[in-house]
């Protein structure tokens, strides 16, 4: 019999997913719930299927507080593929801005690049190697759309609150804190999220697009890259990810059982204030990279003295099955990626183990 121990996965993503609702998936997959058809196998034109994408759009709408100038997308290609197709459709006359915050914004600056060459830089934190959330931001100059990355997993790094550019609504990229916290959407034209991290397996990406930019898709765009054609046919223009969408589905269940977005957060805090606490009080064993004031909830990068020790540091969670810890190469060190399914226990472990472990290598 394969064996149902779980160790703590604290992988930037694919990630951990609710024990809850992989025991629900475990129950559905081989005939769901009593039609002699796995999910898997299941047509998105069945009315099986209809019931549970509709009712993962209304969770979503209600759980998110999503206004009705938006609709909800289920799209494929991850945020990669959005950072292709936000330029192509959305700067139009004047200018798209970015924040550069990392990796992940560069990779969407330069696919706006290649199609634009009035691509405006409104704040960076390169010079600061990326430790920070700009300090200074151009709200003022005018804008097709100004794009960040509300949270940066290489890094450690995270926005506080949307900022509201005076000419334009704010494009998003949510994908790594996507449903951790209660969304603001006054400042947002368009919100879009993989769901490899908080949200389900990987292959989903969840568009929130404020109706009024479809008048600016062009006659020319294929029928499958306009954002439009995912909306009048619900999504299903061709067939979509069915697992994925079933599985966003319980997620957005489980998140309601957990009291909301609201309550959420306030757990997402708690975890991450276990790790940081050790972190500075380590009195500079630990080694933080983002600074105070930007620290993310959701991804938690720091370094030892060296590489040798970060070695031992990680061969001594993995005997404590605690996994994923190994920070992204760009920047070494260690990195705990603790999403909404990480649980606390898991958080306290690694606290623990932070602690045991800056004691050793001290005396």
């Amino acid at each position: 019999m394969i064996g149902t121990k779980r160790i703590y996965n604290f992988s930037a993503g694919p990630s951990t997913l609710p024990t809850p609702v992989l025991e629900i998936i475990q129950k559905d997959l081989l005939s769901y719930q009593g039609t002699g058809m796995s999910i898997i196998e299941m047509s998105h034109r069945g009315a099986i299927f209809e019931d549970i994408y509709q009712q993962s759009i209304q969770s979503f709408r209600e759980i998110a507080s999503i206004p009705d100038r938006f609709d909800i997308l289920y799209m494929t290609g991850g945020a990669s593929a959005q950072f292709a197709l936000i330029p192509m459709h959305f700067a139009i006359k004047r200018k798209p801005a970015y924040v550069n915050t990392g990796i992940w914004s560069q990779k969407a600056i330069a696919q706006a690049e290649i199609q634009h060459d009035n691509v405006y830089i409104a704040g960076s934190s390169e010079e600061q190697n990326f430790q920070c959330i700009p300090s200074t931001i151009d709200l003022e100059s005018d804008y097709d759309y100004l794009h960040i990355t509300s949270n940066n997993t290489i890094y450690g790094t995270q926005y506080k609150e949307i900022p509201k550019a005076q000419s334009a609504k704010t494009i998003v990229d949510m994908s790594s804190d996507f449903l951790s916290k209660p969304i603001s959407w006054d400042s947002i034209g368009i919100a879009y999220a993989g769901t490899q991290k908080n949200a389900g397996p990987s292959g989903l990406t969840i568009v929130i697009i404020d109706q009024e930019y479809y008048q600016y898709e062009k006659e020319s765009t294929p029928s499958m890259f306009c954002y439009s054609t995912f909306a009048k046919s619900q999504s299903m223009y061709n067939t979509p990810p069915t697992f994925q969408i079933y599985v966003f589905g319980l997620i957005l269940e489980w998140i309601r059982s957990l009291g909301g977005l609201e309550e959420v957060s306030k757990l997402n805090r708690r975890k991450a204030e276990m790790i940081y606490k050790v972190i500075d009080a380590s009195s500079g064993f630990y080694r933080p990279h983002a600074d105070i004031e930007s620290r993310s909830l959701m991804n938690i990068t720091w370094n030892t003295s060296s590489d040798a020790l970060n070695k031992t540091f990680l061969e001594g969670a993995d005997e404590r099955e605690m996994s994923g810890l190994k920070g992204h190469r760009s920047v070494g060190g260690i990195r705990a990626s603790i999403y909404n399914a990480m649980s606390e226990q898991g958080c306290e472990s690694l606290a623990e183990y932070m602690q045991d472990f800056a004691q050793k290598h001290l005396s």
